[in-house]
């Protein structure tokens, strides 16, 4: 019986694993879903009005286009996503030609019931709670968590998994956009300390950035006893030995603190992030780091750790990669002096992103094309410099199709005149779904995972038929999905 379990650990071990991934252009296809659905959550919503007011049937639909879109995205439909974003584009064209419903379109510039009751002032501060940034950061947040249960299941193909040394997949992306998602909103309290005009003590922000990093740490330590200690199957080329995902994202708030200072000689956060990423990789080329990392037997507790220690310079690169990216994203206005009007304000936003967009997609091509660039092989497992170009990327490429979507069917958000009409169409342009995954988003990752092991603890997933396999994962996500709504309807804020 025991040489059984073992032999189906291994194997588990072996399966979830992936030697080279897919292209990108496969990723970008099946990461298009849910942009795609959310196209047709905006018809529905900006046409009909069918998700205000908030009803069973809404959550219902709101589910299905938000969550198990994504989900069939990668099983299902794996082979052929192009034909799910078909499936889905067509009711939206239908939808919106048909005629908006007049009913609904004069209820839409009502305040809602707790509008009285809201503690936001009447007064517009510096920064907004864009849209476009909840439903980008709920999308991610909605594919990461599906994704780790699915990898365990045959039907999730393995060129979605991650890579062992070389090349791109979904689950690679995964990880890398959860850190670019941390770091946009990191630019926050930067930005408000900007406009106030003060200048936070370096002591002082290592003091504020540890007490966000020991929960993170809190739960790496208590992620790594459990996986020793119920035997769960891992990959130790993944992070190391006894480094997990929480560990790396523990301990980057200090270091960003630290990095910080350089912004006294260095311009921009991005700059920053271009001389890092660069270090690190003339470090891997010019010195035997690389084999270091990729061949060394681990004897001691550096080596037995060697992949998570060592690609944290890449994960601290794309993080401040987002904060960049959330230094132009999150203030009310680029340039809030011009006085210019809300059209133009869109317009300055989708331009300034774009550009980026271009930037970074510019500089992976020339990282890692063979002809024209410098020949890199993207490694997940390194987070070298051609890992955080891409996921510079692709990741600017989805916040702008996020934004382009909102500024097509929801541009009453930028004409706001008070707070109180700003929450209005902030809500009226979020999924409830997606909005309720953002705000409690490192919380549901935790129960995913908790829930995660759960399954693989009580489920053989190798020996699921399809349905069963899909059963599993459609009830899976209702209960996160439940959860986090709950969470939202009771409005908590579990903050880790």
């Amino acid at each position: 019986m025991a040489s059984n379990a073992t032999s189906y650990k291994q194997m588990k071990e072996d399966f979830v694993s992936n030697l080279s991934g897919g292209p990108v252009a496969e990723v970008n296809s099946i990461t298009a879903v849910g942009p795609i659905a959310f196209i047709l959550w905006s018809v529905l919503q900006s046409r009909q009005s069918f998700f205000k007011p908030y009803k069973p049937l809404s959550f219902v639909a709101d589910f299905l286009l938000n969550v198990v879109a994504v989900l069939l995205s990668f099983t299902l439909y794996a082979n052929t996503p192009l034909l799910l974003s078909g499936l889905i584009l067509a009711p939206a064209v239908l939808v919106y030609a048909l005629p908006p419903n007049p009913v609904a379109s004069r209820r839409r510039h009502k305040l809602p019931p707790n509008a009285q009751n809201s503690k936001s002032p009447g007064a517009l501060g510096v920064l907004s709670t864009k849209p476009f940034l909840t439903t980008y950061r709920g999308s991610m947040l909605v594919t990461t968590c599906l994704a780790i249960l699915a990898v365990d299941f045959r039907m999730f193909p393995r060129r979605f998994a991650k890579v062992e040394t070389w090349g791109t997949s979904l689950m690679d992306v995964g990880v890398g956009s959860f850190v670019f998602s941390a770091g946009v909103v990191a630019a926050r309290p930067v930005l408000k300390e900007r406009a106030e005009g003060r200048t936070t003590p370096l002591l002082q922000r290592l003091v504020y950035s540890m007490r966000h990093s020991l929960p993170l740490l809190v739960l790496g330590v208590v992620r790594l006893i459990s996986v020793k200690g119920l035997d769960y199957a891992e990959h130790v080329t993944e992070y190391g030995v006894h480094w997990n995902f929480f560990f790396t994202l523990g301990f980057l708030p200090p270091f960003v603190a630290l990095f910080q200072s350089a912004l006294k000689v260095v311009p921009s956060y991005a700059a920053l992030a271009i001389l890092l990423g660069v270090i690190y990789q003339v470090a891997l080329e010019s010195t035997n780091l690389k084999a270091f990392i990729l061949t060394v037997p681990r004897t001691d507790l550096f080596s037995m750790n060697r992949e998570g220690i060592c690609s944290f310079f890449g994960y601290l690169a794309i993080f401040l990669v987002g904060q960049d990216t959330g230094m132009f994203v999150l203030p009310r206005s680029i340039n809030p002096r011009s006085g210019t009007s809300s059209g133009s304000q869109r317009t300055t936003l989708l331009l300034t992103m774009g550009f980026w967009t271009a930037v970074w997609t510019a500089l992976y091509f020339f990282a890692t094309h063979y002809a024209y660039g410098a020949g890199l092989d993207v490694s997940r497992r390194l987070a070298n410099l051609p890992y955080v170009l891409w996921i510079a990327a692709f990741n600017s490429a989805h916040l702008l199709a996020c934004c382009a979507i909102e500024s097509a069917f929801f541009p009453s958000f930028y004409s706001a005149a008070d707070a109180r009409t700003e929450r209005d169409a902030y809500e009226t342009a979020t999924s409830r779904v997606l909005r309720a995954f953002n705000r409690n988003g490192l919380f549901v990752f935790l129960v995913a995972n908790l829930l995660t092991g759960l399954v693989n603890m009580t489920v053989p997933t190798l020996d699921a038929t399809p349905s069963v396999t899909m059963g599993i994962l459609v009830g899976y996500a209702a209960v996160l999905t439940a959860l986090a709504v709950a969470l939202d309807t009771w409005d908590i804020s579990i903050k880790l």
